[in-house]
């Protein structure tokens, strides 16, 4: 099969940082789906694992934690799915990705793919949204629900491919005032155009951003990318007792910030499930399939920012440079070998 790898961790310009390759085919065991690609998207986890996880001597390492595609094969312990099913998943870290022409992942993490999208449209969904949905409903526990509330919610980094969706989950489940940073006009724009009541700029101090728009504090912030940067401000702009969520990677932070206000701390980190085999493994393929209902129901949309052609090597590098320079808008899809 074809395959996007590499064998050493090298900056994204460098022409060995990601490669055209030919691999076996993989087989389906156990609890496994054999799907054939048919569309994948980019996150910031591609770029983090290929600057920092290297594959032992000989081998090929193959990115790609989004995919949605079309199953050719089942292993025999399948139970939820058949050959033919249209199929959307985020898959495990600790397996080969998706960037492939062939991918096994575990029945149990898998969804049916929203019949309302095509492939590339449904590929941008998966990753972030098990993020958005595990970090909302799960982590903080805010209970799905449209009834009136006086509680805000800060997204901080939300033109984002997990803020994008996250926007949404929270604008149409729950009955929170929803607030959403970006710093840039086009950011801002495609953050309002999602539903956000408010945006706010983070490239300015925070808790002045929320008094200009009548807003104190918020009573859940969850931040999305810098966090350390923006850390201090969090701390003074979040509401006595509130509930705090992080998904990056920060620099140290002085979590005592946060203990006059009796705030607690979350992480969210949605490849957990499949990297302990939690008893609720199967959740995240709930997830998706209720995830695909709502997007069918016209209450969610897709979040493509970018469509940047077939599967390859080039244009996958193209995506990780625009994912580094912090710059990108929603999701960036590719589609087709």
């Amino acid at each position: 099969m074809r395959a996007i790898a590499y064998q050493q961790s090298l900056p994204i310009e460098h022409a060995e940082s990601l490669q055209d390759v030919a691999l076996p085919d993989p087989v389906a065991a156990g609890h496994d789906l054999l799907v054939e690609i048919k569309a994948i998207s980019v996150n910031p986890v591609d770029a983090k694992v290929r600057q920092g996880a290297v594959p032992a001597p000989g081998q090929w390492k193959v990115l790609g934690w989004d995919a949605a595609g079309v199953i050719r094969a089942v292993g025999p312990d399948v139970t939820r799915f058949k050959p033919g099913d249209r199929v959307w998943y985020a898959g495990a870290i600790t397996r080969q990705g998706a960037n492939s022409e062939l991918h096994l992942v575990d029945e149990r993490i898998v969804g049916q793919m929203p019949a309302s999208l095509d492939f590339a449209q449904a590929a941008a969904l998966p990753l972030t949204g098990i993020t958005a949905w595990e970090m909302l409903f799960d982590r903080l526990a805010i209970a799905p629900g449209q009834q009136p509330s006086q509680a805000s919610l800060l997204i901080i980094g939300a033109a984002g491919g997990v803020g994008s969706i996250m926007i949404q989950l929270a604008r149409r489940l729950t009955g929170l005032t929803v607030i959403g940073t970006a710093s840039r006009p086009e950011t801002q724009a495609w953050v309002t155009a999602l539903g956000a009541h408010h945006v706010i700029d983070h490239s300015q101090p925070i808790p002045a951003e929320l008094e200009r728009i009548g807003i104190p504090q918020a009573e859940y912030i969850v931040s999305l990318t810098q966090t350390d940067q923006h850390f201090a401000g969090i701390a003074e702009a979040i509401a006595p007792q509130g509930k705090f969520g992080l998904i990056d990677d920060p620099k140290p932070i002085n979590i005592l910030l946060l203990k006059r206000k009796s705030v607690s701390l979350h992480w969210e980190f949605m490849f957990t499930r499949s990297l302990f085999s939690t008893a609720d493994l199967i959740g995240q393929g709930r997830l998706l399939t209720e995830l695909a209902g709502l997007v069918d129901a016209g209450l969610i949309r897709t979040t493509v920012g970018e469509h940047f052609g077939t599967i390859n090597a080039a244009n996958l590098k193209r995506a990780h440079a625009l994912l580094e320079s912090g710059k990108s808008r929603g999701k960036i899809v590719l589609e087709g070998f």
